[in-house]
């Protein structure tokens, strides 16, 4: 026994090995030895002899309860000798078995805690004296004593596995919120150009007529542009430095608008099912943020599939406790609405789905993927709160779990009508405040184009002295976010004291907390993305003085 405890590190093996020794060395009828759980219930168990033939004690184990010598062992001896079997073993399966043989249990104890139990049947011939009390108590202890060692091993290669998981985690954080600052930053400086390329562009279009083979040439600029464009809302996406409006939403509601267009999108050889849960709880998004997400995940899953296929889409409602998160890393406890999309495509290996989120990395073929739709989702995600879960298997297809936080409140209806033409000014005054030249003097030239009167200004301090020196109203303050010396925000309150009904309209190639919180725009702040176009602008501005 001794021998096996020094050897053996897997404790079913430890305790199978041990009764198996029991029978076959000490001349045991049976030998059977019962871990517990902290509760004090079976955990594991083995049993050799006459007890390793009893179906019944496995069941009666299984289900949870202890033969019933276990409840009888003295705490001064620690060995009980079932003398009155009658009394003890009246409920136990193998009583009957055991009736011509000596009982004996010992508690599997070390340092005042318990770890189980060694139960045994002795030939009726053999003398169970003091010492033999002694042997069969010591031997249950020499296995406590193993199972301890075992139990502090096991909890320590555990701790360094998870140790390892959130390091590698942690890892994989640092390495995409670096890679989010990156393209936060080149995509802020990426739009303003942007926006000059397709302002001009615009403007040179509207004074060119259609037949010139020019008017063309201008067309695909700006076709080009508006990509251009896509990929740094998704780089800004990723890097949740997009201002969104969040909405209070029904999920179904919602996705249900949109199932017209996804079909149109992944063709008429894909199935589309649409299965949706009844009584799903609310989620508070930007509705053109769900768009951007089922848009990108139908493209990937109908990219996915060979031929023909199929890609379903559900939703349901979920609950997770703390338990449950401590044992699946990234989820977190409490109330969410599930958005999961399958599809039975190829399917991604282990390797491929670990960086499936990294923006740039792709499986495509090159130009048919930028490699920024899935980062896009996951900024998305993570801006509302959300985690995202990914499932895999080569052959068997993909399926994108998508968890967004429950909100209490009604639902909500955009009310501002998308605008077919361009609105004019109405004789309004407008102070336009931009540290971009080239993106100041076209926003400036756009305005004046549509009939506003323009002050204009690359310096929020030469803004606040134009302001002082203006003798008529200023009906609209436009403004960059991010300006050195003083922030958009800052701009506005020092000019609302002069101009208390002058409306606000901020411009910015990403947020900043001066009128976002984690790029959420707080209610009734109007905004504009950069890059704009000169209808965006003119629509935006028009709906800010209307507001």
């Amino acid at each position: 026994i001794n021998q096996l405890i020094i050897r053996e590190r897997d404790r079913s093996t430890l305790i199978s090995e041990a009764c198996r020794l029991l029978v076959a060395n000490r001349g045991y009828r049976a030998a059977m030895i019962i871990l517990i759980n902290e509760e004090g219930g079976p955990e594991s168990w083995a049993m050799q002899g006459i007890a390793s033939d009893s179906s019944e004690l496995a069941e009666m184990l299984e289900q949870g309860t202890l033969p019933s010598c276990c409840g009888h062992v003295p705490a001064e001896e620690g060995v009980l000798l079932v003398e009155n079997r009658k009394t003890v073993c009246k409920s136990c399966p193998i009583a009957d078995m055991c009736a011509d043989s000596q009982s004996l249990c010992a508690e599997l104890a070390h340092e005042g805690k318990s770890f189980g139990y060694l139960a045994a049947a002795a030939e009726k011939h053999l003398d169970v004296d003091s010492d033999e009390k002694n042997l069969f108590r010591e031997t249950a202890e020499d296995f406590a004593y193993a199972v301890n060692v075992m139990n502090i091993e096991n909890a320590r290669k555990k701790f360094e596995s998870e140790h390892e998981k959130l390091q590698s985690q942690l890892l994989q954080a640092q390495k995409m919120e670096s890679v989010g600052r990156l393209a936060g930053g080149v995509a802020h400086d990426f739009n303003n150009m942007l926006s000059v390329i397709t302002g001009y562009a615009e403007l040179a279009v509207n004074e060119i007529p259609q037949e010139n083979p020019l008017h063309s040439d201008l067309q695909e600029i700006l076709n080009a542009a508006r990509r251009s464009a896509d990929i740094t809302r998704q780089l800004l996406a990723f890097a949740r430095q997009q201002a969104i409006s969040p909405e209070v939403l029904d999920l179904n509601e919602t996705v249900e608008n949109m199932m017209k267009m996804l079909r149109r999108l992944i063709g008429e050889d894909i199935d589309l099912s649409w299965n949706p849960s009844p009584g799903l709880w609310c989620v508070r998004m930007d509705p053109s943020q769900l768009d951007q997400i089922l848009a990108n995940l139908c493209v990937n899953a109908r990219d996915a599939i060979k031929d023909v296929g199929r890609i379903t889409m559900e939703t349901s409602n979920i609950t997770f406790d703390e338990e449950y998160c401590s044992d699946h890393p990234g989820f977190k406890p409490g109330e969410y609405v599930l958005l999961a999309v399958s599809d039975n495509g190829r399917g991604m290996d282990r390797e491929t789905s670990d960086k499936i989120f990294e923006p740039f990395f792709t499986t495509k073929e090159v130009g048919k993927g930028t490699g920024l739709g899935l980062a896009m989702i996951y900024g998305i995600v993570k801006q509302n709160n959300g985690f995202i879960n990914v499932y895999s298997e080569v052959g068997r297809g993909t399926t994108f779990r998508i968890y967004l936080p429950r909100h209490e409140g009604d639902l909500q209806h955009s009310k501002v009508p998308a605008a077919k033409d361009v609105p004019r000014a109405g004789g309004e005054t407008v102070l336009l405040v931009e540290d971009e030249p080239a993106i100041l003097k076209l926003a400036g030239t756009i305005l004046k184009r549509l009939g506003y009167k323009v002050l204009q200004t690359s310096s929020p301090i030469e803004a606040v002295s134009l302001a002082k020196e203006h003798t008529g109203e200023i009906d609209l303050l436009i403004t960059d976010v991010v300006m050195p010396d003083m922030n958009g925000r800052d701009l506005a309150e020092r000019l609302l004291t002069g101009y208390p009904e002058m409306k606000i309209l901020y411009m910015s190639g990403y947020t900043s907390n001066a009128i976002a919180h984690h790029g959420v725009l707080d209610e009734g702040v109007n905004f504009l993305q950069k890059p704009f176009s000169s209808r965006d602008l003119g629509i935006r501005v028009r709906r800010a003085l209307d507001s």
